[in-house]
């Protein structure tokens, strides 16, 4: 008898894992979002196209950075392709004229949904042509 009921649990146990599976794909075919989150709206920046597609931007925008700022600092190499003057340049908003400052500026929206941390403008300016509030970085 309690090799019975053992063999009856594991089925019901096997039928509640495939019908969450076939839930599962159900939902991902329609298209439903498996997170309830919405994604930022961010406005889209003021060139034609990125210096990169989206998706390298997404993942690799701070490594960019990091390389295009070792390249100038360490080697004296000045180019705008990925430095954050030519970014905020392109991406401030069009009302605020920043990419910080609310959930809707473009670096600190996409910063905020990520839970990431954004330093960057402690010494940098978050506005095309504005001082930065440490001073000039040279």
């Amino acid at each position: 008898m309690e090799a019975r009921h053992t063999r009856g649990t594991a089925w019901a146990r096997g039928l509640r894992v495939v019908l969450l599976l076939a839930l599962a794909g159900t939902a991902a075919a329609a298209g439903v979002s498996a997170s309830r989150v919405p994604l930022p709206a961010l406005a889209t920046g003021a060139g034609e196209a990125c210096v990169e597609d989206t998706p390298t931007m997404r993942r690799n925008h701070m490594e960019l950075l990091k390389h295009q700022r070792d390249r100038t600092v360490h080697e004296g190499i000045r180019t705008t392709r990925h430095s954050l003057a030519n970014c905020v340049n392109c991406h401030a908003g069009k009302e605020s004229g920043r990419v910080t400052g609310s959930k809707d500026a473009f670096c600190e929206g996409c910063h905020r949904y990520a839970g990431v941390t954004l330093d960057c403008f402690d010494c940098h300016a978050d506005r095309p042509g504005a001082a930065t509030t440490a001073g000039a970085v040279r």
